[in-house]
């Protein structure tokens, strides 16, 4: 059984959110995931937050372990998930990606964000584990 990080305060998925805001109100929405991911990563750099990108967590089946089973988008400093989405709309797929990603991560909180909507609040999920 992994043992989890305690979970962020709101403070810092707080802060994570309004930078994501900043990027989302500044180049709005159409754009592919990839600029987003570029720019949430500066801004979390020029907040001085601790974060990895791409980040490859161990996946074991049995006593097999699986490289790049998949890439978690960003993980802020070491307890927040982020999973960014540019699509018309969150689907349940997403929504359960996200949910595994944060069930095999040893994160405690994960934001799902779709950079696709008029306003970011309304493509935005959290969820904790």
């Amino acid at each position: 059984m992994k043992t989890r990080s305690p979970e962020p305060g709101p403070e810092l998925t707080g802060r994570i959110i309004r930078l994501a805001i900043k990027v989302h109100r500044t180049i709005g929405p159409g754009l592919l995931e990839s600029v987003y991911h570029q720019c949430l990563c500066w801004e979390l750099h020029n907040d001085g937050l601790p974060f990895e990108r791409e980040v490859p967590p161990p996946f074991v089946y049995e006593d097999m372990r699986i490289d790049n089973g998949y890439r978690a988008d960003i993980i802020v400093d070491h307890t927040v998930l982020l999973e960014l989405k540019s699509v018309e709309r969150i689907l349940p797929v997403h929504e359960a990606q996200t949910l595994t990603y944060l069930r095999m991560s040893d994160c405690t909180t994960a934001l799902l964000m779709n950079f696709n909507c008029v306003l970011l609040k309304d493509g935005l999920h959290r969820f904790v584990a």
